[in-house]
């Protein structure tokens, strides 16, 4: 089958509202044409995983239950129903077309540590390896609100992760909608669709209101977040409508449909774990100063951090937000969150004198620190 291939390795994330048609309840004719784009990428040798939503409203259509009741045990009720129906569904759609599929429940305690994270991408590679399509969802039934680091939070940024985990070239979020636009184009007939995105900076998320749809759990505010952490892998990120004629195809073809959301990097396989922000343990606020120096790539120095949170221990990874409570970055940290509290405002000179120790002038190393 000759099949133009932009990019070779992609994730697909496929979104609540675009696989119930608006209905509450899976629509398989829309699915079943969306299996059929993948399957023709997968026979022209493309290598593809599926995050997918649609396990909560796969339960309610299973148990005929369409009230808006969104307390945790219910919706863990219906994804655990769901779960089985949804994966009933696509095995029978790809079986169609000769593929075989895995399901793959991930939560962030599976990778929140480097052996989980390497376990987790290797399993999905050599699943690739094998020709078969991973189909990911969130272990909805263990990932409750009790437990919050254990929670991606959205498939958004679950599919921003997996396309972290192996490396992939594109990360295609489809939904219901076209892409970025200026305004909310459900309610403003002069909002405009942005086709092309080279950094994303706080006027381009300003543009997300998180109000564009209503059956997900999140809206174009989590898109946007999970493009944020995959371009910073090195990533190219689409948001588009799923509802377009062979989207896949003539995205993954190279046609400027949708929103493209350009690559802000290359980093290692270290650093992708590093940016994935999995194990993150607690965080560091800084000033403007150091906020500038990080930015070219230099390291944090004690000097620089205004704000301390968490219980992390010396080796944890934290996030160093600026002033105004936005994220930076990522790093290692030298010190635990007792002696960073003691010595921050401080000059390094005084931090043996602080501590009776020290582990080197930076709470976080230049080479231990990644940038979003």
């Amino acid at each position: 089958m000759n099949v133009k291939l932009c990019y070779r390795r992609i994730v697909i994330k496929l979104g609540t509202n675009l696989l119930t048609g608006g209905s509450g309840r899976l629509d398989q004719l829309v699915m079943g044409e969306l299996v059929a784009q993948i399957a023709r990428l997968a026979a022209g040798g493309a290598e593809i995983a599926v995050v997918t939503s649609g396990a909560i409203a796969a339960g309610k259509e299973k148990l005929g239950l369409y009230k808006k009741l969104r307390d945790m045990p219910y919706r863990q009720v219906l994804a655990s129903v769901g779960q089985s129906r949804l994966m009933n569904v696509y095995d029978g759609l790809f079986n169609a077309h000769g593929l075989t599929v895995a399901q793959a429940l991930l939560t962030r305690t599976d990778l929140n540590d480097r052996s989980g994270y390497l376990n987790a991408r290797n399993t999905l590679l050599a699943l690739m390896e094998l020709g078969v399509i991973s189909i990911i969802n969130e272990n909805d039934v263990v990932a409750v609100d009790e437990i919050q680091e254990a929670k991606f939070g959205d498939n958004d940024n679950l599919s921003a992760m997996v396309a972290n985990l192996i490396d992939a070239d594109l990360l295609l979020m489809l939904s219901d909608i076209d892409g970025l636009y200026t305004g909310n184009p459900r309610s403003d007939k002069n909002a405009r669709l942005i086709p092309l995105v080279e950094r994303i900076t706080p006027d381009i998320e300003a543009l997300a209101d998180g109000t564009w749809s209503d059956a997900a759990t999140g809206g174009m505010v989590t898109k946007i977040e999970a493009a944020r952490l995959a371009t910073a892998s090195g990533v190219r990120v689409v948001i588009a409508s799923g509802r377009e004629p062979d989207i896949i195809g003539r995205i993954v073809g190279g046609e400027a449909a949708g929103t493209h959301f350009l690559p802000q990097g290359e980093p290692d396989a270290r650093r992708r774990w590093l940016l994935s922000g999995l194990a993150v343990k607690g965080r560091v606020s800084i000033d403007e100063g150091a906020a500038q120096a990080v930015g070219r790539c230099g390291s944090l120095l004690p000097a620089g951090i205004t704000g301390v949170d968490g219980t992390f221990k010396r080796g944890d990874i934290i996030r160093v937000l600026n002033s105004e409570g936005v994220l930076l970055g990522y790093g290692i940290a030298n010190y635990d969150a007792a002696d960073t509290e003691r010595i921050k405002g401080l000059h390094s000179g005084k931090i043996a004198e602080t501590l009776s120790r020290s582990y080197g002038a930076e709470v976080i190393h230049h080479n231990n620190l990644v940038i979003c």
